[in-house]
């Protein structure tokens, strides 16, 4: 009974410290003012890194995105590692004038893996020197024309490693993009934005961010391969005393899945990865946090926090101590009510939060305001879902599978 009773104080600790802490970003973000970086000069020399795998219906899009930049476009060198590819993402490439280099390796399989294969060969040709930062990016993702201009500024303004604003090309395809959509927007929007008034760091998310050379150097290129090798970069950042910035005037446009079973698997590989960076690195941020009373610390490692785990872990062991009478069948219906009317009240929240994401990023989401009210409705459903998946995780190795990307004719963020 003691150990049912202390899972549910630490999950009802942690749930009250993320849902107070969300909602002291949301208030912070609405009343205070957004940080802006002051005019630089175009004199950085920038790299960008793009891992893809037969994305040859998208990859062209984004290449197209970074040569239309109002940043001089001699001073940005596109770099593309062609993963095992069995299509022309290479020529395609080629034929835009980047720099390619293929690789097959069907044993070390991930983006992480193929963004080390990359800067490994940057770094061997001796082109790496020339750079000052580097550009991680998706093969089908889309910039808005000012993105490396607004990166450039907050680069100049003291930031090592950098994010940026994340938004989607297919927002209103379905309640599926809108509810990844809507997940990202609100962490751009309310999360980063407050991290940065807060001085905390922000956390780099997959794709649209930038790490200078001498991040680059101190890590010998590229070092980071679990699932979400995007968290354990942030949390190797953490843990050297990086605070990670972010820069809200540069969006970048996303695809998200259309498919309810493509999403499930893509948000199982992401828990799957979060457990691995709980594991590998919950300890190191624990003891940073207590020892250096880094609020950066704290922040990431409730980020990061298996709360979902810990809640199915919770169920599992009340019926069965119910189950061995070790405690009356009573006591455990009494708390499995309590989690229903726990969820009850999580779906209105959700849908609040939708709501106040819609609102105060109105102008930045392409959908009808029909779609919108729908799409706040079906909010709920696919942030909930991620209960079955953070358990399915547990068990589960899914493993690196690419998303398929069907956008070649979306024109958002080029424009």
């Amino acid at each position: 009974m003691a150990f049912l009773n202390l899972l549910d104080v630490l999950t009802l600790i942690l749930s009250a410290v993320g849902i107070i802490y969300q909602a002291v970003c949301i208030v912070t973000s609405f009343v205070a003012k957004p940080v802006v970086f002051a005019q630089v000069p175009f004199d950085k020399h920038f790299a960008v890194l793009i891992s893809a795998r037969n994305e040859e219906a998208v990859v062209g899009g984004l290449i197209d995105s970074i040569q239309s930049q109002t940043y001089p476009h001699e001073l940005v060198d596109i770099w593309l590692v062609a993963d095992n590819c069995d299509d022309d993402t290479a020529g395609v490439a080629r034929s835009k004038g980047c720099h390619v280099v293929e690789r097959t390796n069907k044993d070390l399989v991930g983006k992480g893996y193929a963004l080390t294969y990359l800067l490994d060969q940057i770094i061997s040709s001796g082109a790496a020197q020339a750079y000052d930062a580097f550009f991680v990016f998706d093969a089908d993702n889309r910039l808005d024309k000012h993105y490396i201009e607004e990166m450039n500024k907050a680069f100049q303004s003291g930031f090592k490693v950098l994010t940026s604003y994340r938004n989607s090309v297919n927002f209103s395809d379905n309640w599926v993009s809108s509810g990844s959509a809507l997940w990202f927007i609100r962490e751009s929007r309310f999360l980063n934005s407050s991290r940065m008034v807060f001085g905390s760091s922000c956390h780099v998310g997959g794709t649209g961010f930038m790490f200078s050379r001498e991040i680059m150097e101190r890590n010998n290129g590229w070092k980071f391969h679990l699932l979400t090798e995007d968290m354990e970069f942030t949390m190797d950042c953490i843990l050297h005393g990086d605070r990670i910035g972010y820069c809200g005037t540069a969006i970048l446009y996303d695809e998200q899945p259309v498919s309810f079973q493509q999403s499930w698997r893509q948000r199982l590989r992401w828990s799957k990865g979060f457990l691995q960076v709980f594991r590998y690195y919950g300890p190191a941020l624990i003891r940073r946090a207590i020892q250096e009373r880094d609020f950066s610390a704290v922040d990431l490692t409730i980020l990061i926090c298996p709360l979902a785990v810990l809640g199915g872990i919770r169920f599992i062991f009340g019926m069965l101590f119910a189950a061995l009478g070790f405690v009356t069948w009573s006591s455990q219906i009494g708390a499995l009510s309590n989690m229903l009317v726990l969820g009850l009240e999580a779906i209105l929240a959700l849908m609040g939060l939708a709501a106040m994401t819609v609102v105060a990023e109105r102008n930045k989401i392409g959908a009808s305001n029909k779609e919108l009210f729908a799409y706040c409705l079906s909010f709920p459903i696919f942030m909930l879902s991620y209960v079955p998946i953070s358990f399915q995780a547990i068990f589960s190795n899914p493993g690196w599978k690419p998303i398929v990307h069907n956008a070649s004719d979306r024109k958002k963020g080029a424009e």
